[in-house]
């Protein structure tokens, strides 16, 4: 006989940024004034050319070329859960493939720093941010394409 652990439920760290299809989306904002787009939704305001127009919710490409990256090598400030002892994280601001706006996450942990490079084609993907006895909370994550797929 095997003793096989519940299966927690897999819920979004926070609502309303990313869809849990399968697969995921980023849930962002189109303005109808301009035409422009932002993540999260909620930020469409901040565009100084809209003069607080409507902002229609849109999914995100889930595709895109890394602008930048660096490794997160201390505890982000909360709300964020951390785990001790704090591991450092890789992160990438990605522009996205169709919108053409820069959208920084977390890097999928089995890839680091030395595994990067600008212009590296990355596609989204969820993973775990933290977990309790009930519940894998997760987030989206970058995840670089293999090369036979990104070309």
């Amino acid at each position: 006989m095997t003793d096989t652990a519940p299966t927690k439920a897999r819920v979004p760290a926070v609502e309303g940024l990313f869809t849990m299809d399968d697969p995921p989306h980023l849930i962002g904002g189109r303005l109808s004034e301009t035409g422009g787009y932002c993540f999260p939704k909620d930020l469409g305001g901040s565009d100084p050319a809209a003069s607080g127009g409507e902002v229609d919710e849109v999914l995100l490409s889930r595709t895109g070329l890394i602008w930048s990256f660096t490794n997160s090598a201390y505890p982000p400030p909360q709300p964020f859960v951390i785990n001790e002892p704090y591991e450092p994280v890789t992160v990438a601001a990605v522009e996205l493939e169709e919108e053409r706006m820069v959208v920084l996450g977390q890097v999928h942990p089995d890839w680091s720093v030395a595994d990067l490079e600008v212009g590296m084609a990355v596609e989204l993907v969820l993973g775990t941010l933290y977990e309790d006895d009930d519940h894998e909370y997760l987030t989206w994550q970058w995840r670089p394409v293999p090369a036979a797929e990104g070309s």
